[in-house]
């Protein structure tokens, strides 16, 4: 009897060392596999920035003639070269609002066509200022907090405005100042 004890009490150790054996083995692999995504994530991850920089470099590469040393491609000259500006006094307007507590201060310049505009333009510039007034005064918060919201704003300035020109048209408005409080 005392041998069956022995041999059983033996048995157990035995299963205990392969199990705590395995549980070791489980634990090695996950961590393996652990190690093996961070690497590949790490990777993946790393290679898109150089990937985005070697086609932007490649693609500039690809501009320039050695022979020349200048760009081939035609640039865009509407985006380089800007024309006469024509600078408005501040605006400062409430927004249409529920509670009529927001305000936007402005301060913008009118890209004109010519210098044959400006003469108009300063004769008519009470005109416009209440254009330009009630047409700030018009918007929410919402409608000019966005990107796609003061290009719109934008727009309709610049169509409003040319409705009343003769000598030459408002190209662009730019704001030098927009605040919303």
């Amino acid at each position: 009897m005392a041998d069956k004890e022995k041999e059983e009490t033996a048995s157990d150790g035995g299963e205990k060392k392969k199990s705590n054996l395995l549980l070791i083995i489980i634990i090695a692999v996950l961590v393996l596999i652990l190690i093996i995504g961070a690497i590949v994530a790490f990777l993946v991850i790393g290679n898109e920035e150089p990937a985005a920089s070697s086609a932007a470099l490649t693609q500039k590469e690809a501009s320039v003639t050695p022979e020349q040393g200048e760009e081939t491609a035609p640039r865009d000259s509407s985006l380089t070269e800007v024309g006469l500006m024509y600078p408005l006094d501040g605006f400062t307007v409430n927004l249409l609002s529920e509670s009529g507590k927001r305000y936007l201060k402005v301060e913008m310049n009118l890209e004109i066509e010519g210098e044959e505009l400006s003469p108009e333009l300063d004769q008519k510039k009470p005109v416009f200022r209440d254009i330009i007034i009630r047409i700030l005064s018009s918007k929410s918060l919402e409608e000019i907090s966005t990107i796609k919201g003061k290009e719109k704003l934008k727009e309709q300035i610049v169509s409003e405005l040319n409705i009343r020109l003769k000598d030459g048209k408002v190209k662009n408005v730019y704001f030098t100042d927009f605040v919303v409080q």
